[in-house]
């Protein structure tokens, strides 16, 4: 991972966006691209990764910045996963937000997803006696 670079609040062009979504197959945002970017412009915390001039890899944190935050992507280009980007990435904005209460994300509840999360210090809701609901509004 030495050639990567990581930056903040550095806002990448749409198209680069779009490829990091379209590789992570993430086609429910990438079907409409202006809200897409708008989503990352009004995110309360990005960082990117880059190789040289091409973007790798992207978290992005929404929240009040006080009492919780809430980890809505994490994305690495597959030909760049399993080189620690992923975790550098989330580990930085652990590290940011190490004074905020409750630290959140959802995640897909693959074998994969659920190791690397808890490999980088993340439990699920159950351990806190906690749950989580959702309501997806999928038009």
């Amino acid at each position: 991972m030495n050639m990567i670079k990581i930056k903040e609040d550095i806002i990448p062009e749409i198209e680069e966006i779009m490829n990091l979504y379209e590789d992570a197959e993430w086609y429910a945002y990438t079907k409409d691209r202006i809200r897409l970017k708008n989503a990352i412009d009004n995110s309360l915390k990005v960082l990117t990764a880059w190789n040289n001039h091409k973007l790798v890899g992207l978290i992005r944190v929404v929240g009040d910045n006080h009492t919780i935050i809430y980890i809505q992507d994490i994305l690495v280009l597959k030909e760049y996963q399993g080189q620690g980007i992923g975790s550098k990435l989330l580990n930085l904005i652990l590290e940011k937000y190490k004074s905020i209460r409750q630290i959140v994300l959802m995640t897909d509840n693959t074998k994969e997803t659920i190791s690397f999360y808890k490999k980088n210090g993340m439990v699920d809701t159950a351990e806190y006696n906690g749950v989580a609901f959702v309501k997806y509004n999928l038009n």
